[in-house]
């Protein structure tokens, strides 16, 4: 991944776009649901269910845009990577935050830096709630590990703002580009 002021700016705009995006109501269409319990099963889908209708939806969206990047490569028609596009954001449920607490916790890691934020994951009270948003990845990819979820599945969750570690993922690398560029959008 290159440094520089396009990632930059790309991270922005999809930041602004999500933000907008959950202030909107409603989550997924029944038709979706259905769709995403067929590819979770009943444990994890019963988890990402507790999700805020917006976490749904966009999950709902990289997932749809990660199949059609997907039909592109020899990774057609293999659901893991679709459970782990609908799955990669559900650490976020550790924290408790809303739309307004999310957009605090990223300024934060903002201006502190992520040394000093990933530390407070442990914490009580506010300062644990945005360490634990700021770490939802690697939680997320934890607890589907403890609903005995897909290991590929855990391992994208736990790794998808972390390009750094993708390759140790074991995920094929066409995979890892589809999965980012369907989350980005």
């Amino acid at each position: 991944m290159s440094t520089g002021l396009a990632p930059r700016v790309r991270r922005a705009s999809h930041l602004a776009r999500r933000f907008f995006g959950a202030l909107v109501p409603g989550g997924p269409s029944p038709a979706d649901e259905a769709w995403v319990g067929e590819i979770l099963g009943a444990d994890l889908f019963a988890v990402w269910n507790t999700m805020p209708g917006h976490d749904r939806r966009h999950s709902v969206g990289v997932a749809r845009r990660a199949q059609a990047g997907l039909a592109r490569t020899n990774e057609a028609g293999d659901s893991r990577w679709i459970a782990a596009a609908l799955a990669h954001d559900i650490g976020k449920l550790d924290a408790g935050l809303g739309v307004f607490g999310r957009v605090v916790a990223t300024l934060l890691r903002g201006a502190l830096g992520r040394t000093r934020t990933d530390r407070w994951v442990d914490r009580r009270g506010m300062r644990g709630k945005f360490g634990r948003y700021l770490q939802h990845g690697p939680l997320g990819g934890d607890r589907i590990r403890a609903l005995g979820g897909p290991e590929p599945v855990a391992r994208w969750a736990a790794a998808h703002h972390d390009w750094n570690t993708w390759e140790g993922t074991g995920i094929p690398p066409a995979v890892v580009t589809v999965l980012d560029a369907a989350d980005d959008d």
